[in-house]
């Protein structure tokens, strides 16, 4: 494999260095070996590629890795800091994570927060979110909020690990496509000022195996592969139309007037049916650029054939053949309520409102307590 005896593991994802086959994670070509050990920046290709052209090639891990993954939370003796992404909530909390992660605690952590409207108060979404996790059998002894592409409350965030940490080490854990990675690198460089050694990228399941960071005491900071989560809809898009749909910028609420038997369009990529609630305002919290188009819910479908790809984008028509059907998913709500359509935004209503919504067959959709 290589002419040293020592393993070797890409300082960007973790994956094992190896040069015989280029299909599998770590492959490097020889000369480039030879050049990451004397700089000392070891990439295997993959991340090379995807550092310097934003390339990402598919990787083969599979759900069982996850778990082996997960199984070992649970012996080891350590803080877990679980990364959400708090635009995704819902679709980025990782399924029964409270059963894996044994008697250590859980600092919750939610990334992204400079998407969320400034109005906002932040201790309300705070609470918010020990509710639902709550919801969900996690039981977090802290909450926190932070941004990893701007560093927003790094210090804040720093000090809560190091106070529950208590001298172990730390796990940081999330579904893939929440920031881990970019959190991980700003806390690498906030404390030796190193920039973006860990790969990062808007794709799914950049990081492949642990990545130990020493923490100066003996103890490090894991970097776990992000735990696929089928249900998102990052996993249905193209790098094109994720870019068109994945918020980059705080969200401007879009407050539409609705009667019953209206419909709104996300581009082709999701519908919300208003059936029945009397007039009134419906709150879209979408990436700003998203198209939304209104029509009649009894025109609907007809349009949506008719249109998709063409007058509805993203996806455009050529990328239309391969992309899902909508699959239909009805409510009604006793409360304020958001109806979320995983990884892509969500839908503010009123109590005693009957709606439907359509997404991508796989992607998620589902009602819960108006965030808001």
């Amino acid at each position: 494999m290589t002419e040293t005896n020592e393993e070797l593991y890409c300082i960007g994802c973790g994956a094992k260095i190896q040069s015989d086959d280029k299909n599998e994670p770590g492959y490097t070509p020889k000369a480039a070996l030879q050049k990451g050990l004397e700089t000392g920046e070891l990439y295997c290709q993959r991340c090379f590629r995807l550092r310097h052209y934003n390339e990402v090639a598919d990787v083969s891990l599979t759900d069982d890795d996850f778990l082996r993954l997960l199984n070992q939370l649970g012996q080891a003796d350590a803080l877990i800091v679980n990364v959400v992404d708090i635009f995704d909530f819902n679709g980025s909390l990782i399924p029964g994570l409270h059963r894996f992660v044994g008697d250590n605690p859980v600092l919750l952590v939610g990334n992204k927060e400079d998407l969320l409207p400034h109005s906002l108060k932040r201790s309300k979404i705070k609470d918010w979110m020990r509710q639902e996790a709550n919801k969900q059998g996690l039981r977090p002894v802290e909450v926190a909020l932070t941004s990893a592409k701007r560093g927003k409350d790094l210090e804040e965030l720093l000090a809560l690990i190091d106070e529950y940490r208590a001298g172990r080490d730390v796990y940081v854990v999330g579904v893939t496509n929440v920031g881990k990675s970019t959190l991980i690198n700003k806390i690498i460089d906030n404390s030796t000022g190193v920039k973006d050694v860990i790969t990062t990228s808007r794709f799914p399941g950049t990081t492949l195996d642990k990545i130990e960071i020493p923490l100066g005491d003996g103890h490090f900071l894991i970097d776990t592969p992000g735990i696929i989560h089928r249900h998102q809809m990052a996993h249905y898009l193209s790098p094109k139309e994720l870019r068109l749909a994945t918020p980059q910028k705080e969200i401007k609420p879009k407050v539409y007037q609705l009667n019953e038997g209206q419909t709104l369009f996300f581009g082709a990529l999701a519908r919300f049916d208003y059936i029945s609630g009397g007039k009134q305002g419906v709150v879209v919290y979408v990436d700003n650029n998203l198209m939304i188009h209104r029509t009649k819910t009894e025109k609907a479908s007809a349009f949506y054939e008719k249109h998709a790809g063409e007058l509805l984008q993203p996806p455009t028509k050529a990328e239309m053949k391969d992309f899902p059907k909508l699959v239909r998913f009805e409510f009604k709500t006793t409360e304020k309520s958001d109806l979320v359509f995983a990884g892509l935004g969500w839908v503010t209503v009123k109590a005693n409102s009957v709606v439907a919504g359509w997404a991508p067959e796989g992607v998620a959709v589902i009602l819960r307590r108006a965030m808001i």
